[in-house]
């Protein structure tokens, strides 16, 4: 078995685990395997490559690399003089989110295992040594991480910014662990207390929609921290600073090295110590409790069960034969119950919902006044709500159960258009029709009735586009092939074509909009070429 480095360094304080009641030469051996065990594993970044098992074999810490090249960026950021609220915020706000989502994606799995306590508590082996094992573990994992990433900015800084900067940013960057890895503790716990096991597997994926929306809209929050004005930045303290982390630790830089002594810097300093160190010692507290929530993980949930019931009704009305129907329910419910499939699009769907509202405020925020945006062109962003069908259409083709793709050829199906068809009616009437409902209601709102007609036009333009997907992709049957034989690079040039595609049909609809009563000839005419297109492209598909 591999000797790695950091047991060694580990036997160096056996002597402190003793003396809290552990059994060092057990949590040694339990360390050893994990790490080993690490090692088999195919870390999320490289989910779906060719070479994926070889590159993450043989170190658990072999894909660092890439975190290290990815860490290169922030040199960019800790050599700037001056204003350090500007330059450390972004540094920390890329930090949180790189350590945060593979945290996240990567080491769920271990800060929920239960396996380890079925092997080992039918052997010698005391709860306190086990917990103390995982929480190592997953110490080791994210200090690793951490370091990889931080370790060119953090010796750049020392010779740059001085030993005062350098032992700043070294102590912020472990409080930050610190917060990262308790808070995502106590949240699944508080999850696990009010609800069961199947809503955390299920927060998991969730979570990406949140992050996704997250970095979207904190990289907008983080960049008006700041006015430029003749070139120079300026911070401007508000009340909302203290919700975003990012800005509470780059607070103790200005503060000790900028000599700006403003009492909300004063507050968030404290705050960058005390609130770390305060959930530190909450989870130390809660750790049984949290170990004995964690057998939720293991009870089935049936009642949490789609009755099928809405997709009975959807498929009634808006499928034409008995197999359009059964694939249309087939599809609703994969959907709805493949986690690796909503793990790959929901994060999208994210993006799809918040891009357009993105490109208003940004549009409001330099200048443009809201009447006079509300007489504008600007209601032609709601198309970007379609970007999600570039990857929801790509990735109905994969699934975690693709073995029992034989049942296709075990039903006797009269043709592959029915299955076409109702897997892409499913698609769109799951998540496409509701995103673009949330966001006509938000546009009404903002643009007033005169845009009742062209979100009249924008929906069949919309369904027009998801056909469109499906006939530039290769066709292939839903949910019938391994994710891991997914490839980016395949479907990279198709992206563009389908962007260029989208752009066309919103530049169209404000060609359109120019010609008096032109949106009034224009819809009908969309639902028409919809109709003709839909028929001949599932034809086609038969071929």
């Amino acid at each position: 078995m591999t000797e790695f480095y950091v047991l060694k360094l580990l036997d160096r304080l056996q002597g402190i685990f003793r003396r809290v009641g552990v059994n060092y030469p057990v949590l040694r051996s339990i360390l050893q395997v994990k790490l080993t065990m690490d090692s088999r594993r195919t870390p999320t970044v490289l989910a779906g490559q060719k070479d994926a098992k070889e590159t993450a074999e043989g170190s658990p810490f072999r894909i660092q690399w890439i975190y290290l090249l990815l860490g290169l960026m922030l040199i960019l950021f800790v050599v700037q003089d001056g204003n350090y609220m500007y330059s450390m915020s972004i540094t920390f706000g890329i930090l949180m989110f790189m350590i945060s989502t593979t945290l996240i994606s990567d080491f769920s799995s271990v800060m929920l295992d239960l396996r380890d306590k079925n092997i080992l508590f039918s052997k010698p082996v005391d709860r306190r040594t086990l917990n103390m094992a995982k929480s190592l573990h997953i110490f080791i994992y994210l200090l690793t991480l951490t370091l990889t990433v931080t370790g060119p900015s953090l010796i750049v800084s020392l010779f740059k910014q001085g030993p005062a900067f350098f032992f700043i940013y070294a102590a912020a960057v472990i409080l930050m662990d610190c917060l990262i890895l308790v808070f995502t503790a106590l949240v699944y716990l508080l999850i696990l207390r009010i609800f069961d096991g199947e809503k955390l597997k299920d927060l998991i994926n969730y979570v990406q929609i949140i992050l996704s929306i997250g970095i979207a809209v904190g990289y907008q929050l983080i960049a008006r921290l700041f006015n430029v004005a003749d070139l120079t930045l300026s911070y401007e303290p508000a009340w909302w600073q203290y919700l975003i982390a990012p800005v509470w630790f780059a607070s103790p830089f200005e503060l000790l090295l900028g000599g700006n002594r403003s009492a909300g810097l004063v507050v968030m300093s404290v705050m960058v110590l005390v609130i770390p160190l305060l959930l530190l010692a909450v989870y130390i507290r809660l750790m049984p409790l949290f170990e004995r929530s964690l057998q939720k993980l293991s009870e089935e949930n049936a009642g949490g069960r789609d009755s099928g019931r809405l997709a009975r009704r959807l498929s009634e009305l808006v499928c034409g034969s008995r197999e359009e129907k059964l694939f249309f329910r087939f599809t609703w419910s994969m959907m709805r119950n493949e986690r690796e499939f909503k793990l790959k699009v929901y994060p999208t769907f994210g993006l799809s919902m918040v891009l357009p509202f993105i490109f208003i405020f940004n549009i409001l925020w330099s200048g443009g006044g809201l009447e006079s945006f509300r007489s504008s062109s600007g209601f032609l962003f709601i198309y970007f709500c379609a970007l999600l069908m570039m990857t929801a259409v790509q990735m109905l083709r994969y699934s975690t159960s693709y073995k029992a793709a034989w049942i296709y050829k075990a039903i006797p199906l009269p043709g592959m258009s029915p299955v076409y068809s109702g897997m892409l009616k499913a698609l769109i009437l799951r998540l496409l029709l509701p995103l673009f409902i949330i966001e006509s209601v938000i546009f009404l709102w903002l643009f007033g009735s005169r845009l009742f007609p062209h979100l009249l036009a924008v929906l069949p333009a919309l369904l027009l586009y998801s056909v469109i997907c499906f006939r530039l992709l290769p066709k292939s049957l839903p949910f019938s092939e391994e994710y891991s034989a997914a490839r980016q690079k395949e479907f990279t040039g198709t992206a563009f074509v389908q962007m260029f595609i989208l752009m066309g049909l919103g530049g169209l609809h404000y060609v359109i909009s120019l010609i008096p009563y032109g949106i009034y000839i224009y819809a009908p005419v969309l639902v028409t070429v919809n109709w003709w297109f839909w028929r001949i492209s599932f034809l086609r598909a038969e071929r």
